[in-house]
């Protein structure tokens, strides 16, 4: 058994976990995802500025206070905060382990940039393209003897399959280990969620004001146990488990996390595709809980492409209506706006009315609602000071009580994000060791086209007696996020009674009834009979993605606790 930990789950993630992780019990791993979407355009950013960065700086500093004793503890690092520039950061890296006199081994993993073949590939000019590498690259760094390996795009659980494979020695045909593996990467990846960050029930926790950071240990088979560590603050101070860090492992929080970021019962990578239909989860003690039963198939043959690109700039302003007639009031402002930009106007004008007022308020917040206006443009001119201006300048020319959430500013630049898909056989893989020598990671040998799993049997529909008219979440929980301009909506519950009553009512149709907003878009829906739950991908809810800011809530983060909070006929007996 070997433990791996987790110590990051964004870029910006509490920057104390890594010392809390190597202090708080015994681990031989410990990792951190730095990348998402969004991060990949700002360091994209980042390097147009600095050709010496594009990589997560915040991790060169956690190794400032941390190498040494990660070394001390002999505790291998292995994280994607590489990002775009993964060799500059292994190279800072060593500067600093000489600096402090720590001697520490450091790798890295390359390939996955792809920014100059683009157009080779048929990718278009993105500002950054970045294929999704595997775990194979990371286990030959370990097999050299490294310390810390630095990555650029992988996939996040890669971060833990690559130690686990270097461990066991296992090979790429051991599928169903790897998707063991890959399971237990995807829970722990990021970083407090599994352990009660985010989660739908959260008021039955114990302690969640400093939840602890995740970890799983992973056997030879790559079954694994999730848990935290236990120590820390004394059990006095109320927190969960009998430990002293926060927050709680449990079958909700764990079945929470394997619903996010999700689609179907096949979850691809590049070393094996996991089916998640498969899964089996099981208690293992306080704080404890046991993923068996994985089953793997071979790896598609492309590798997926995270590519963006500079949209343009965008702006807004938002206007507070307070008190009556609040409808009149947003159709003057609109019409004042529209007016006074008539004559060259941005190419997209959005508005958003949110009716957060209520009648007869006892506050002046209250009585408000909020108006946005949202303008994006080629030319940041058009959607600068000459908007914001422009609409301050109605401050005292238009409805009563004429205020906003913030003074006027200039336009902001937008990214776009899109998938593709490219053969891997085109895309370099190379791990390059302590001692600067590189070897080449093979693609997957065998592989396997990736189709959809028919939807399975449903168990037999609950009958039940008088119902009542309650929001979905008394006995629902739910977790959402994006993936590009989509996303993915997973839902569960804890009973096998609850569960025939929730796959009978909670239909496509029933889902875009609760939330009108997804009414016209394509939704599918996946069935996990295993898990009581069901996962539901909303195509184009976020437009070009979260860079692109196309909706109030960009990534997706509340569309499960609105669906929770949505009235619905449930049984009594539920």
């Amino acid at each position: 058994m070997i433990r791996i930990g987790n110590a990051s789950g964004f870029y910006g993630d509490r920057f104390a976990a890594v010392n809390e992780m190597l202090t708080g019990g015994e681990l031989d791993y410990l990792t951190g995802d730095y990348l998402a979407e969004l991060t990949m355009l700002i360091l994209g950013r980042d390097l147009m500025k600095d050709p010496n960065r594009g990589y997560a700086k915040t991790f060169l500093r956690q190794m400032r206070e941390n190498l040494a004793l990660a070394v001390e503890r002999d505790v291998k690092i292995v994280v994607n905060a590489g990002g775009l520039n993964p060799a500059g950061l292994a190279d800072a890296l060593r500067e600093l382990a000489a600096e402090l006199d720590v001697g520490a081994s450091i790798a890295h993993v390359e390939g996955d940039d792809l920014r100059s073949r683009a157009e080779e590939l048929d990718l278009g000019q993105p500002l950054t393209a970045n294929a999704y590498l595997g775990a194979w690259g990371i286990a030959e760094c370990l097999r050299g003897g490294a310390d810390v390996v630095v990555t650029g795009r992988v996939t996040d659980a890669s971060l833990v399959v690559g130690p686990a494979a270097a461990h066991y020695g296992w090979s790429p045909e051991d599928y169903d280990a790897l998707a063991g593996a890959v399971v237990a990467g995807h829970v722990i990846e990021c970083g407090a969620q599994a352990t009660g960050g985010n989660y739908a029930f959260f008021t039955e926790l114990d302690s969640l004001d400093r939840p602890g950071f995740p970890i799983a240990e992973i056997a030879a088979d790559g079954s694994s146990v999730i848990t935290k560590h236990s120590g820390g603050a004394p059990a006095s101070e109320g927190v969960a488990g009998g430990g002293g860090t926060g927050g709680a492992v449990t079958l909700g929080t764990v079945t929470a996390q394997l619903l996010y970021e999700i689609a179907g019962a096949r979850y691809a990578g590049p070393d094996v595709t996991a089916r998640f239909d498969t899964i089996q989860l099981s208690e293992d003690g306080p704080d404890r809980v046991r993923i068996s039963g994985v089953s793997g198939e071979p790896p598609p043959p492309e590798l997926k492409v995270c590519l963006n690109t500079l949209g343009g700039f965008r702006n807004a302003m938002t206007f507070v209506l307070t008190g009556l007639d609040i409808e009149a009031k947003a159709e003057l402002i609109k019409r004042q706006v529209h007016t006074a930009l008539a004559d060259d106007p941005p190419a997209e004008i959005n508005w958003t009315l949110a009716r957060t007022d209520v009648a007869d308020a006892p506050t002046e917040q209250q009585a408000s609602a909020l108006l946005q206006c949202a303008v994006k443009d080629a030319d940041a001119a058009k959607v600068g000071r000459r908007f914001s201006g422009a609409a301050i300048e109605l401050a005292l020319a238009s409805y009563p009580g004429f205020t906003v959430t913030a003074p006027p500013s200039d336009a902001s630049p937008y990214g776009v994000y899109r998938a593709a898909f490219v053969d891997a056989k085109a895309v370099p893989h190379v791990a390059v060791l302590p001692d600067g020598a590189r070897t080449d990671i093979a693609p997957a040998a065998s592989t396997q086209q990736l189709t959809e799993v028919a939807e399975p049997a449903l168990p037999e529909r609950l009958e039940h007696g008088p119902t009542r008219r309650v929001p979905l979440g008394t006995i629902a929980g739910a977790r959402s996020g994006d993936k590009g301009g989509s996303a993915n909506l997973g839902v569960w519950v804890r009973s096998e009674h609850a569960w025939r009553w929730l796959v009978h009512t909670l239909t496509v149709g029933e889902l875009r009834r609760l939330l009108p907003e997804t009414a016209e878009l394509p939704v599918t829906r996946h069935v996990f009979g295993n898990l009581w739950a069901l996962n539901f991908v909303i195509d184009d809810i976020l437009g070009q993605g979260v860079a692109s800011q196309a909706r109030f809530d960009p990534q997706a983060k509340g569309l499960g606790e609105w669906l929770r909070s949505r009235h619905i006929d449930i049984p009594e007996e539920l």
